[in-house]
């Protein structure tokens, strides 16, 4: 069963690469996704067929599984790509960072000094055109699972703080509510000060830990 799922695996590897101009290899994002899903559907169909051929249970789940892991790399890849296009004044303007973590999770990181006034959970008017554009392109994959989360220095207490990123980043959730996103694919989350990402003895530090993060999720029964 293994070495079946993984000939499967290291087939849909190859066919991923591809060779560039200058001569570099570029990989395929959603025939990797097709390749992880071949593994694992070949392991599931080997546990699910109990009886006949051993070998046939594991191709066709391994087929399935291709289809299932490439279908939904190519969709996060679109996705990803339109974010990139209409967002791309802001990010020229380093207001908002789009960043693929890894193949099945997207953050977009806004920055506080734009999208809010010091101490408040208000979102000044001149971002509200840029969630618009971050609306339209989240209602048109309305059954991703999209998580925004708040984040502070460490300027005041912990408690302040944390009280302070639940606030921004429910903020954030119900002006894309009221643009369109369906509400049941967002949640809101706070970590105050716990997760800074730069030095907060300094102004500079501070202020790129004063951000909220939009984390996208696909689910897979899109496909």
């Amino acid at each position: 069963m293994m070495r079946t799922a993984c000939i499967a695996f290291g087939c849909l590897l190859v066919a991923s690469c591809t060779t560039n101009p200058d001569g570099t290899q570029s990989v395929n994002k959603a025939a990797v996704g097709g390749a992880i899903g071949a593994v694992a559907g070949g392991i599931l169909g080997n546990r699910l067929d109990k009886k006949g051929s051993r070998t046939g249970g594991t191709i066709a789940g391994a087929a399935a599984g291709a289809a299932v892991g490439g279908g939904l790399g190519y969709l996060f890849d679109r996705q990803e790509k339109e974010f990139e296009q209409e967002l791309a004044n802001e990010r020229a303007a380093n207001q908002i960072e789009i960043e693929r973590v890894r193949d099945d999770l997207l953050k977009l990181t806004l920055d506080s000094e734009v999208s809010f006034d010091f101490d408040s959970a208000a979102i000044k008017p001149a971002f509200q055109p840029s969630l618009t554009k971050l609306a339209n392109v989240l209602a048109k994959y309305d059954r991703n699972q999209v998580t925004v989360v708040g984040h502070t220095d460490s300027s005041g207490t912990d408690a302040y703080n944390q009280d302070l990123s639940v606030r921004r980043a429910e903020a954030v959730v119900s002006e894309l509510v009221s643009r369109g996103v369906p509400p049941s694919m967002m949640r809101a989350e706070g970590l105050g000060e716990s997760e800074p990402r730069a030095d907060n003895g300094t102004e500079a530090g501070r202020q790129l830990n004063r951000r909220v993060e939009i984390l996208i999720q696909p689910d897979p029964s899109t496909v």
